[in-house]
């Protein structure tokens, strides 16, 4: 096996790195019965910048979810009132937000499921699921040929094999790098305690 020296893949002070699993399903999956949950969606067709941004950090913060974060609200806007983007609150019993779906389709006959998340108190229950065969159903609209994601090494340890469960196959690998998001305030700072913050000061 060849090794890569590690002087070779130093990292930039302040930076972050990860590597970022690209996964597609080229074919509609067989009609099965929804897995149970209490849980329901809401379309959110115009979402208000702020109240979108909320529930994005209240659902990613955990795993460093920061893209939107960065966006001004006409940036924000143009991405998530498109005609051709979906984005879904989950709700759970009480009508609060516990969840994230957005689908992107401006690419048909590709679509991707840009976002797909839980706050982490519903990890574990089956949840993931339920959430998983909605953002099918709605994925895969007539014309559709390919559906597809993409996870990473911030994502909770169980996202990939999810992911291969649910009939997503791998076609492609890359290494990102970006500066952390908890260092210029798009974050908290204890956000991903799973991935220590080195303050740049400090490398």
């Amino acid at each position: 096996m060849g090794v890569i020296p590690a002087e070779g893949l130093a990292v930039p002070a302040g930076h972050l790195a990860v590597v970022v699993t690209d996964l597609e399903m080229r074919k509609r999956p067989a009609p099965r019965p929804l897995p149970s949950s209490d849980l329901r969606l809401a379309r959110w067709k115009q979402p208000e910048p702020d109240k979108y941004r909320a529930l994005f950090q209240r659902v990613g913060a955990p795993w460093l979810w920061f893209s939107r974060l960065g966006l001004d609200d006409a940036a924000l806007i143009a991405e998530t009132h498109d005609p051709a983007v979906e984005v879904h609150a989950v709700l759970d019993r009480q009508g609060i937000e516990v969840g994230l779906l957005e689908i992107d389709a401006r690419a048909i006959p590709e679509v991707e499921i840009k976002y797909l998340g839980l706050v982490p108190e519903l990890a574990g229950k089956g949840h993931g699921r339920w959430l998983m065969a909605q953002a099918l159903m709605l994925a895969w609209k007539p014309g559709v040929e390919c559906v597809w994601l993409h996870t990473c090494t911030l994502d909770h340890p169980n996202a990939l094999p999810f992911y291969l469960k649910a009939g997503f196959t791998p076609v492609g690998r890359e290494i990102q790098l970006f500066p952390d998001p908890r260092l210029n305030g798009l974050l908290p700072q204890d956000s991903a305690a799973h991935m220590p913050l080195i303050h740049p000061q400090s490398a």
